[in-house]
């Protein structure tokens, strides 16, 4: 099964890499601890990933958890870590590399030709409860909030732009989206860019 969903990874990912077996077990491991068959064909598992890197395509393949299905989550804080949520039973585990983990892969692959290939073939060979480690977490947001409801709008009175899926800010009887309530990760140029006017004038 790993060997398949592997190469379902590389095939997303264009080769494979010691993070995309991380993701992928790390999902099969937190299908095994939360009694889930994986992959998916539902929407039951609930996916929050800490990094944006390659481990996503691992646990995309094991998972079938996707962003477009709202199934997947990303925060990025830069961790190959993830936290996994059985939503009807609302139980949730956070999975991580051990810290161990990269200095046991070598043992697992003693005819790897260097380090990068330890660690991609002693990944693939590991007992799951060596290369994770393993926290039973709570969510700091209700399930509720975190996947709101499909399909519900509303638009922002400010700069007018429809907000989907329960993301609107209420403040003071006021309906914002989260970048004119503050939360926005752009600001508006003044001016448009020399290239960019030159393209306008152009047509």
């Amino acid at each position: 099964m790993l060997a398949e969903i592997l190469k379902e990874s590389a095939r997303r990912h264009r080769h494979l890499c010691p993070r995309q077996v991380l993701g992928a077990r790390m999902a099969l491991y937190a299908g095994e601890l939360l009694g889930l068959d994986l992959p998916r064909a539902d929407k039951r598992l609930l996916v929050i990933s800490e990094t944006d890197g390659c481990a996503v395509d691992g646990i995309i393949a094991a998972s079938h958890c996707r962003v477009g299905s709202r199934s997947l989550r990303i925060l990025d804080f830069g961790k190959v870590a993830a936290t996994f949520t059985d939503i009807p039973a609302e139980t949730s585990i956070r999975i991580a590399p051990s810290r161990e983990a990269r200095s046991l892969a070598g043992e697992y692959a003693p005819h790897a030709r260097n380090r990068w290939e330890a660690m991609l073939l002693g990944y693939q060979a590991m007992p799951a409860a060596e290369l994770f480690a393993v926290q039973f977490v709570q969510l700091n947001q209700s399930l509720a909030q975190i996947i709101s409801r499909s399909g519900r709008k509303a638009v922002c009175d400010s700069c007018g732009e429809e907000v989907i899926n329960g993301r609107e800010i209420i403040k003071d009887e006021t309906i914002l989206c989260r970048g004119c309530a503050g939360g926005g990760y752009y600001r508006v140029q003044d001016s448009q860019p020399e290239q960019i006017s030159f393209l306008n004038s152009a047509f």
